[in-house]
Formats: structure tokens, C-alpha cells, sequence
């Protein structure tokens, strides 16, 4: 069977104290338990947690959603994005089956990236590590007043804004990943193939805004 990886790298750092990292929490909560009711995603997808504060650390490997667990997470430290970014490259280089003469690999990673504030470290060692990744698409959500557009676009064309970061927006956004994972696995049952556009997800809520 050939999965869906779906990555979520959310910033834990020390600005997401208190209502922020619990929403998060809860958010993913959500997610778990909405895409466990869809049986495509149920067939094809797999989760795994990156989180970064001073550092960045994989808190859950790549798991099948029967499977995963939500980790604790807690706020704590900077926003070392770039780390977050190389070792996402090097885990989707370890997790991520490849296609062999004899046999298909898994599809292309979907990525998520959450964060409320600048990268604190090096984002360019990071962007050249992702280049040597074969991912799908990546969707950057810049969260609150204090997360810098540019800086995600360097990352990705795809890019959406919370412009708060309360519990409510970042539900909303969470409800939107999980019907994006659930719609890229529907169009892989059907079509054979992936999503590669913001035109092919769900359209956002309304506290989830499309930058462009």
C-alpha cells in the first residue's frame, strides 16, 4: 500500500505560551480523530510531528493513523525554522518509501508548517536541505501578528494567514488541514494522483486567509 505522508512542523517556541500551544494541542486532537472517521485517509495516510523551539525534534515518526498518538508538546525556547526545515529533509530522506523497478513508493510528503513568529537560526542552510527533498506540496500558516509572509514564501508559494492566534482561528486551521489530507487522499483513490495547487484543497475558512 502506498501512503500518504503527511508532515506537520508546528513552532513550539516560547511565544506560543498558554492558549496558543494548548489550541495546537487540541487542534491536532481534531485532526486525529476527524481523518481516523474517513476511510481514505484511514487507507492511506500517515502522520508525523516536528516541532522546533531552540532546536528542532521529531516527536513523532512517520505512523499510520491507527497508530499515532498526539505528543505533548510544550512552549519553549526561539523559532530555529531552518533546523526544523533540514530535519524534516532528513527524516522524509529515512521515512519516505521510494519507488524501486520493483516496487511503487509512497506518495509525495504534504507539509504543513505552522508558526507565529520569525526563524531564529539559519533558514537558508535549512531551504538547501529541503531542495534535495521529493516533497508534495508545502502549506505554510503564518499565525498572528508576529509571523513574518515573506519569510514563509521563501519557503513555499503556498502560504495562508491566522491573523490571531486564538483558539477559534487556530481550530479552523486545523479543521482545514484535516479536510486537505482527507481531499488528497480521496484524488489519490481516484485519480492516482497528488495535489499540487491551494486551487485543489477545500476552500479556507474564513479565519484562514489565502495570501497571494
Amino acid at each position: 500500500m502506498r501512503r500518504l505522508p503527511v508532515y506537520l512542523v508546528i513552532d513550539v517556541s516560547t511565544s506560543m505560551t498558554g492558549e496558543p500551544i494548548e489550541a495546537v494541542r487540541n487542534g491536532m486532537d481534531t485532526l486525529l480523530s476527524s481523518l481516523r472517521q474517513d476511510p481514505h485517509a484511514l487507507e492511506t495516510a500517515a502522520l508525523s510531528v516536528i516541532e522546533f523551539g531552540s532546536d528542532a525534534k521529531q516527536s513523532v515518526p512517520l505512523t499510520e493513523l491507527i497508530n499515532f498518538q498526539v505528543p505533548t508538546i510544550e512552549a519553549n525556547g526561539w523559532t530555529a525554522m531552518g533546523a526544523a526545515l533540514s530535519l524534516l529533509n532528513a527524516r522524509v530522506t529515512e521515512e519516505v518509501k521510494k519507488t524501486t523497478a520493483d516496487s511503487r513508493g509512497d506518495w509525495k510528503p504534504l507539509v504543513f508548517l505552522f508558526t507565529d513568529g520569525i526563524p531564529t537560526d539559519d533558514l537558508q542552510k535549512g531551504l538547501a536541505d529541503l531542495d534535495k527533498s521529493k516533497l508534495g506540496m508545502i502549506v505554510a500558516c503564518a499565525a498572528g501578528p508576529h509571523a513574518d509572509v515573506d519569510e514563509l514564501k521563501k519557503i513555499t508559494d503556498c502560504v495562508v494567514r491566522l491573523d490571531t492566534l486564538d483558539s477559534a482561528g487556530v481550530a479552523a486551521f486545523f479543521k482545514w488541514v484535516s479536510a486537505s489530507v482527507s481531499t488528497s487522499s480521496v484524488k489519490i483513490d481516484l485519480t492516482k494522483k497528488e495535489v499540487s495547487t491551494l486551487d485543489e484543497l477545500p476552500p479556507p475558512p474564513e479565519e484562514v486567509k489565502i495570501v497571494f
